[in-house]
């Protein structure tokens, strides 16, 4: 495994319940209400500032540069009948090449949840990361409060491994996080 432009899949990954396609500049006004929704905020969003369409257009642009860097392989989560129906984002980021490692992460929208959209998605990704990308270590992290992210890491078989007290530096002050790995 060797860091190198990652390609997105055509056809695009998917299956009944979600597509995982590129994202799209029209998705913008989606991913600022997406981050807008508490709930994304409590997880997903490191400041205590809200999310701003300013900070939409520079995720769309840093998510373009890992990709094509090899650091990071970002998706919009698509309703598979209507790939313009935004359900959330996921990625594969933290891409080592030397340690062959990487880690798998996501977020919804209110009207996703509760239909196994990040289950499916973490699944896709966690074969596309191992099957083609030659990933051996897949990891999954989570806020010790988000049960719902540790209930899918259990539904996709990762395994819980470890808490990190003070892990991440999180809305001024610090997040501690629960790390799952995916056996092999």
């Amino acid at each position: 495994m060797t860091a190198q432009e990652l390609v997105h899949p055509d056809p695009p990954l998917g299956d009944r319940v979600v597509a995982l396609r590129p994202w799209r500049e029209a998705d913008l006004a989606a991913i600022v209400e997406g981050f807008g929704d508490p709930l994304v905020h409590r997880f997903s969003w490191p400041l205590r500032r809200p999310y701003t369409e300013d900070d939409g257009r520079d995720f769309l642009a840093a998510q373009e540069q890992d990709r094509l860097a090899g650091t990071a392989w970002n998706v919009a989560l698509a309703d598979p009948a209507d790939d313009t129906v935004l359900l959330g984002g996921a990625s594969i980021h933290e891409i080592g090449a030397q340690r062959r490692s990487a880690a798998v992460g996501y977020w919804l929208r209110p009207e996703a949840r509760g239909r196994g959209v990040a289950t499916h998605a973490t699944r896709l990704l966690a074969a596309h990361a191992v099957d083609v990308l030659g990933v051996e270590r897949l990891e999954l992290t989570a806020a010790p409060d988000n049960e719902a992210s540790m209930r899918v890491a259990d539904r996709c078989g990762f395994v819980h491994e470890r808490l990190i007290l003070r892990h991440l530096p999180w809305k001024g002050g610090w997040r501690d996080t629960v790390v799952f790995a995916l056996p092999r």
